[in-house]
């Protein structure tokens, strides 16, 4: 089963918004009874934030409903996919506040996938290929921070879109082999 994203700060949330048992929080947030029971009592998770589940896209005011209608009832999360696609527009632009983080994004693709071609990496992270080839050779101005980060999570892509140039890349490196 998915497991929400940060499911310590959705458990705080549906504490103290709804009226689900501490038995339905963890088995959604996949927490045991007594850390749901702590982080309620406030020995644990003091000075977290909580993390709202339904502005996040994780759950819907209907499941939630359903769930404290009936306590024997369990909260299903959304579909995964739609969470990692979420707000994701097609095109390359990259928010002024994601910048900064692409060259980690870039620097996790040629570690993880070195037969990824430099024209499917610019097409997938909106980059260039004088920048590729900077943070290949180290020679980026920040080549001293940058630290190999997953693309997806930085906001950079999608996974499905990730799987596609990975398996593309896969596709023309065993071509390239046959040959």
């Amino acid at each position: 089963m998915a497991v929400p994203l940060m499911p310590k700060a959705t458990a705080l949330w549906l504490i103290e918004n709804t009226t689900l048992t501490f038995e339905q929080i963890a088995a959604f947030c996949e927490l045991h009874l007594l850390e749901v029971q702590a982080i309620a009592d406030g020995e644990i998770g003091i000075g977290l934030v909580p993390f709202d589940p339904l502005v996040n896209n994780q759950l819907t005011p209907q499941e939630i409903k359903r769930c404290e209608e009936d306590s024997t009832k369990h909260l299903t999360l959304k579909e995964y996919e739609l969470i990692l696609d979420r707000n994701f527009k097609k095109g390359r632009y990259t928010p002024v506040s994601l910048r900064k983080d692409r060259p980690d994004g870039i620097a996790w693709v040629l570690k993880n996938y070195p037969q990824m071609n430099d024209l499917t990496l610019c097409r997938l992270l909106g980059t260039t290929k004088a920048t590729i080839e900077s943070i290949r050779n180290k020679t980026h101005k920040k080549a001293l921070s940058i630290k190999p980060r997953h693309p997806v999570t930085l906001g950079l892509c999608t996974q499905k879109d990730l799987d596609q140039a990975v398996e593309e890349a896969l596709k023309t490196s065993s071509n390239n082999s046959i040959e």
